[in-house]
């Protein structure tokens, strides 16, 4: 990766060198086998022909936390024409959504095929490198883009890198602060707990560059690749916060945090949170960052 240097300590310093794969399909596979670990996403389907006149086969198909297509394209090195493809292949995806809730519904379920979040539809292009062109193409598109750069150290570790990422642009999107900061037009409360939410919005974007905001009924996610927290709409006295730190790493604190593993809940993540005022929000900044990193 530019910029990173990986040293093995085991007794001499020695530089380990980063390389490309072999061939573009010993990236894919290693992906699709551990896709959910690395990306994310629940794999569904690879080399999935389309029907179309120009024809064309999408290299991965997925589904990610929040139910949103994904598709993945790899690259073993730069190329120039890998947004366009997977573009290509996300526009017959959205006019063929026939096909794909048919393979969510035979790999996991009606229940999966029912809920899918068309609004929010993914490309992920995983390739050796990007291009300064290729990261400002995305930010000219009306689609969610993640561009991943890999590298192999050694035999026994690679190393994903987002390049570049961006959400695709909605009318809530484009609408004042407080209503896109918000959470459902229809459940927004008034007062303290629609401030306290605003303010957590700007506290979870502002972690790092390419954090993404996926709205669902029940939750915003806020992502990276992955989801990091997921924030349900404000209740009267409370707004509850799930993030994917993980409990057993948490000071537990009566009132504020919670481990959830294994109980429902809306959005993903086992710590939940209990914001009620701004100290508590204070409070959980530390929390926020752990999660981020962990995403």
């Amino acid at each position: 990766m530019v910029g990173l240097k990986l040293f093995n300590v085991t007794g001499s310093v020695t530089e380990v060198v980063p390389r490309l794969a072999e061939v573009e399909a010993d990236v894919q596979d290693l992906v699709e086998a551990h896709m959910e670990t690395m990306l994310g996403v629940r794999f569904l389907a690879s080399e999935f022909v389309i029907g179309c006149v120009d024809g064309g086969r999408i290299d991965s198909l997925g589904i990610d936390e929040n139910g949103a297509p994904v598709v993945v394209e790899y690259k073993r090195g730069t190329d120039a024409g890998v947004i366009n493809q997977g573009l290509y292949y996300m526009s017959w995806l959205m006019a063929h959504k026939d096909a794909f809730r048919n393979l969510v519904r035979d790999r996991l379920g009606a229940t999966a095929a029912s809920q899918i979040l068309w609004s929010a539809p993914r490309l992920i292009c995983v390739a050796g490198d990007f291009t300064r062109y290729d990261a400002h193409a995305v930010r000219e598109h009306r689609r969610s883009i993640d561009l991943v750069r890999y590298r192999y150290y050694g035999n026994d570790h690679i190393g994903l890198q987002t390049v570049a990422s961006v959400t695709g642009q909605s009318v809530a999107a484009r609408r004042v602060r407080r209503r896109a900061a918000g959470l459902p037009t229809a459940r927004r409360q008034d007062g303290a707990m629609s401030e306290l939410a605003v303010a957590v919005d700007e506290a979870l974007l502002g972690l790092g560059d390419g954090v993404t905001r996926v709205q669902r009924k029940q939750y915003r996610a806020y992502q990276r690749l992955r989801n990091f927290a997921c924030v349900c709409p404000p209740q009267q006295t409370k707004l509850l916060v799930y993030l994917k730190a993980d409990p057993k790493e948490v000071d537990l604190v009566p009132g504020l945090t919670r481990d959830v593993t294994g109980l429902g809940h809306h959005g993903t993540g086992d710590s939940e949170l209990q914001l009620r005022t701004e100290r508590d929000l204070e409070r959980a900044q530390d929390l926020f960052r752990l999660s981020y990193a962990a995403a």
